[in-house]
């Protein structure tokens, strides 16, 4: 019997795109700063509304505040579609759908006979249409910049603190004139500018070349597998953004043809159904301790991120503060809030400290900050609060997603971003509602700006566990490296 031939390797040139750091790129950055603008920024100065909406429909706190929250929780739930959508189709057409539906969905409200409608258009629905916007035009941004990825991210998100200080006295203004129907109407005409935004996103042609040596002859199984680990290590490369640690990052993609390929003699349609789902969804990361202690800080911590935006514009106006006062509260939190991503962001760069100490400094920062609210009575004290409020919680934002990457690796980033705002996104449905059941129960808004702050105290102490459980993990490998020795 002739011994079998092994198998003739040759060499393939393959053409991966590349990211151009300057020319159209700042195109990209212009669109991606506008819907930051127009989706979050949104989201923080609903807060003006939402005075206007609670007197209007005579509910309770927590009632009106499930708008903002079901808003919150759509954008992280409806993200992992959004990304579907435009492998599926284009960037450009799923932004240019989401500006529509966002546009609709607020005009409709401003027709809304009841809550439950307000629930449907402008919490769901345009939640959904900033998923489609937000998501797709972040990923491309990400695209088009690698060595200039930095400074593109905390450019962009600027846009999120800019518009929610021009937006707030804007609304304010509009309320005045036009009462809240008729500024949610111009909100709703407004947010046509997402579909520009849209227009913006050319597909990225730029491409270099890549060689990959592959085997002449495969099983077909085995083929698809190496298809499916190159197009993820692509895609893992082009998906890393806002991260402030921005050091050269090498994705290296474990081999497991092999294991794979015995296993899928006894049942290949299974083995390859199951290949393709972890490419997609990495489902193996809910055994990843780090990772889970890492996800419940996010829940609790998302129980309080949201509910001082919605609440401190109500506050305000219930300490005798006038309405416009009470509106520049919110436009002063946003101009410490950009100087606070930005310096601690490059501070971050500097490695002086583990990201993940910084970020627990920073979160009972936060959280003694919010305990502190209620203390303030008068206009100035308010400027204090909001102002440190800001500063503290853009210092929180410019970090908190670097750590997902030191805990899962690069090559697992994708489905960890996923699964962590999947899970994070309950608390952001529930901290605004739970805030509000507080506030009526005691009659007094400051009680929502205690939960928020028990809650980010409490999400502080997961970090620390995360901390020791690193601290462990290093020290187990850094022994079985001595003893290998």
């Amino acid at each position: 019997m002739d011994p079998p031939e092994k198998p003739q390797k040759r060499q393939e040139s393959i053409e991966l795109p590349v990211a151009p750091d300057g020319g159209y790129s700042w195109f990209i950055l212009v669109s991606c700063f506008f819907v930051f603008g127009l989706t979050f920024g949104v989201v923080k100065s609903f807060g003006v509304f939402y005075v206007e909406i609670h007197q209007y429909f005579e509910t309770t706190a927590a009632g009106t505040s499930w708008i903002t929250s079901i808003t919150v929780a759509t954008i992280h739930i409806a993200a992992p579609i959004a990304s579907a959508l435009s492998a599926r189709f284009s960037h450009r057409s799923v932004v240019f759908m989401g500006g529509l539906i966002c546009s609709a969905a607020v005009g409709l409200g401003s027709l809304a006979r009841n809550l439950t409608e307000l629930y449907i258009t402008v919490g769901f629905l345009n939640g959904f249409g900033y998923a489609l916007t937000w998501t797709p035009t972040v990923t491309m941004l990400g695209m088009y910049f690698e060595k200039k990825r930095p400074m593109a991210n905390a450019f962009a998100s600027a846009g999120e603190c800019i518009l929610t200080f021009s937006l707030t006295p804007l609304f304010q203004l509009l309320i005045d004139s036009f009462s809240w129907r008729g500024a949610l109407l111009i909100l709703g005409g407004l947010q046509l500018h997402l579909c520009v935004c849209g227009m913006l996103l050319k597909p990225l042609r730029t491409l270099r070349h890549a060689h990959k040596v592959r085997e002449e002859e495969r099983s077909p199984l085995k083929k698809g597998l190496d298809e499916t680990k190159l197009s993820f290590r692509v895609e893992s490369e082009l998906n890393i953004m806002e991260m402030s640690d921005q050091e050269t990052i090498n994705v290296e993609v474990p081999d497991e043809t092999s294991s794979l390929t015995k296993n899928s003699t006894r049942n290949p349609k299974s083995c390859k159904l199951r290949t393709g789902i972890q490419n997609y969804v990495d489902y193996t990361l809910i055994t990843n301790g780090r990772f889970m202690v890492y996800s419940m800080f996010g829940v609790f911590a998302a129980l309080g991120f949201f509910a001082p935006s919605l609440f401190l514009v109500p506050y305000a106006r219930s300490k005798g503060i006038k309405e416009y006062q009470a509106a520049a509260l919110m436009s002063i939190s946003a101009v410490l809030d950009l100087f606070g991503r930005v310096f601690f962001g490059w501070v971050a760069n500097l490695r002086l400290i583990k990201t993940v100490q910084q970020l627990t400094v920073t979160v009972i920062l936060l959280g003694t900050v919010l305990l502190l609210c209620p203390l303030a009575s008068t206009f100035s004290q308010l400027v204090a609060f909001s102002a440190a409020h800001g500063l503290v919680y853009g210092a929180t934002v410019a970090i908190h997603i670097t750590v997902l990457p030191e805990i899962v690796g690069v090559e697992k980033l994708g489905s960890a971003l996923g699964f962590f705002m999947l899970i994070r996104s309950s608390g952001g449905l529930l901290g605004p509602p739970i805030a509000g059941f507080f506030i009526d129960k005691m009659d007094n808004y400051g009680t929502g700006f205690l939960m928020s702050g028990v809650a980010l105290i409490v999400s502080a102490l997961f970090l620390l566990i995360l901390h020791q459980m690193s601290r462990r993990d290093q020290g187990t490998v850094t022994a079985t490296n001595n003893a290998q020795k």
